[in-house]
């Protein structure tokens, strides 16, 4: 008889090792920035489309940008009435979508303010928020309650989600441009395990095990619980197929037929969960 699902568990992340792991991730994007605005047709990419529909490479970079200044920003306003925070990591992973119209419009106006900017100054530019970034994270207090568009939550988990911004974009440059980035190692882990739990927590359950070596693995799916042995149905793929396919950059059936995903097990079939967010 299947079991009644468990609710998943919110995980915790140490936060200096976050910290350290976002200087790492934004280190490596600036390369990626760096290579690109250097280039000698680096006009013609940063105008180059993205797998991300409309965006440019240049929109893409605009953006990142954005996302670096927000902690800065966040840090500058009022703090909430409450001391407590009003969500946590799942829920704000889980609310992303809703944000999708607001973040493309804020993009695009920032792209228009820098539409004449050469590549340098956009280089330049991107390096100040990245500055910034760094401050801000030398001088905040993690247990620190900020808003943000899906409730205020601590400067801690807000670093992780700023984690999540500068990997799954990392990558999106890196196929938008072909300039390889190298993801920060705790970076990459934080951000798997992040969107496993994701998943554990918009379809709970133990008849399906998810693993994502070497950073993660949960159970998830109502059914038959597995409790010993090898499970029944078991998904398996490595850290950035498993980014792709939870952000929408990868699609199920294709991630299947070229095995960058195994699937055994007549439950193990993600297709109706993913993506989580887009």
């Amino acid at each position: 008889m299947p079991s009644a699902p468990r609710k998943p568990r919110v995980r915790s992340y140490d936060p200096a090792k976050v910290r350290a792991a976002l200087e790492g991730q934004v280190r490596a994007v600036r390369d990626v920035v760096a290579v690109v605005c250097a280039e000698p047709d680096a006009e013609a990419l940063l105008a180059a489309r993205t797998r991300l529909g409309e965006w440019t490479v240049g929109e893409l970079v605009v953006h990142l940008a954005g996302a670096m200044r927000l902690l800065p920003r966040r840090l500058a306003e009022p703090r909430p009435a409450s001391a407590r925070p009003e969500t946590d990591l799942i829920s704000y992973v889980g609310g992303l979508s809703s944000l999708a119209d607001d973040v493309a419009k804020r993009t695009a106006e920032g792209a228009a303010a820098l539409a004449h900017a050469s590549p340098a100054k956009l280089a330049e530019l991107f390096d100040q928020a990245a500055e910034e970034l760094t401050s801000a994270l030398a001088e905040a207090d993690p247990a620190t309650v900020i808003p943000t568009s899906l409730g205020s939550m601590t400067v801690a988990d807000f670093v992780v989600t700023r984690l999540v911004e500068t990997v799954v974009h990392a990558d999106d440059l890196a196929d938008a441009t072909g300039v390889a980035v190298r993801h920060d190692r705790q970076a990459l882990a934080a951000v798997v395990r992040l969107l496993a739990d994701a998943l554990a927590a918009k379809a709970p359950g133990g008849s399906v095990e998810v693993r994502v070596p070497p950073f993660a693995v949960v159970q998830c799916v109502a059914g038959p619980r597995h409790t010993r042995g090898t499970p029944p149905n078991v998904v398996e793929t490595d850290p950035l197929t498993w980014i792709r396919l939870a952000t929408g950059r990868a699609r199920w059936a294709e991630a299947l037929d070229s095995a960058a995903v195994t699937a055994s097990g007549e439950r193990a079939d993600l297709s109706a969960e993913l993506p989580l967010l887009s």
